[in-house]
């Protein structure tokens, strides 16, 4: 998770009890982040930015950021991520013992880490709310690691999957088989969420991370009065939508 203020909001989480696995401490890159755990066990990543698409909320923390995936093959999960996600910077490539990992579950070893980001600004209609992301690849150098997903199901609780919102579903179903990795599901068109619809597939990474696609067809802007935003009906659907269109979407938020 994006965090404006990586001190302060350290303390905050701290006084509200929250369950804080770590310190602020420099990863790699030098960026401070700091590690907490969610009342059913889910470990969380808060991790200084500078990417905010409300720069005047007090929020300390903001959305999603990215996430730490467990590989097998490091330089197979590269092109991966690098050629279909498009994460095609590399920030940092270092193997070790890392201190700012010692409060989280498996953190003491020795582990090859990689960060990735894309080289260019994102496209699509909700580029501007969803930001800049990273994805961190870990590999373990000293141990054959077992597969976190084994034996699990799609809606288990926890983390199960990474979504992606992305537009041109079947230019992506095309390109993604002709990568070799195939769509291992396909709703095969629109698919009616009552409020909202959209267009939804998956891929697994090469060591079976769930990665799931989403185009958004239909939103609801103002449920209240019967807007309902039709992205499929944009002459040019990688414009970023209005910076006041994209706000009303937090009419709705819980506080």
């Amino acid at each position: 998770m994006k965090c404006k203020d990586v001190w302060a909001c350290f303390h905050d989480l701290r006084k509200r009890g929250v369950n804080m696995l770590s310190n602020p401490m420099p990863r790699p890159d030098g960026t401070e982040h700091f590690f907490v755990k969610d009342p059913w066990g889910n470990p969380f990543e808060i991790v200084g930015a500078g990417d905010w698409f409300t720069q005047n909320d007090r929020s300390l923390t903001g959305g999603m950021y990215g996430a730490v995936i467990g590989v097998s093959d490091m330089e197979r999960s590269i092109r991966f991520y690098t050629d279909i996600l498009g994460y095609d910077a590399v920030v940092y490539d270092q193997a070790g013992e890392f201190p700012d990992w010692h409060g989280i579950d498996g953190g003491f070893g020795t582990y090859r880490r990689v960060l990735l980001r894309h080289a260019e600004q994102r496209k699509g209609p909700f580029s501007r709310l969803l930001g800049d992301s990273e994805i961190e690849l870990v590999q373990s150098t000293a141990r054959a690691p077992r597969k976190i997903f084994e034996n699990r199901f799609w809606g288990d609780l926890g983390y199960i999957h990474l979504c992606f919102d992305i537009t041109g579903m079947a230019e992506m179903k095309q390109f993604c088989a002709e990568k070799g990795h195939p769509f291992t599901v396909d709703s095969s068109g629109s698919f009616d969420m009552g409020e909202a619809a959209g267009y939804f597939s998956y891929i697994e990474d090469p060591d079976g991370t769930l990665i799931e696609f989403v185009e958004t067809h239909k939103i609801p802007i103002l449920k209240k009065v019967g807007w309902y935003l039709d992205l499929q009906k944009r002459s040019q659907p990688e414009k970023p939508l209005p910076g006041w269109m994209l706000k009303t979407l937090g009419f709705g938020r819980v506080k």
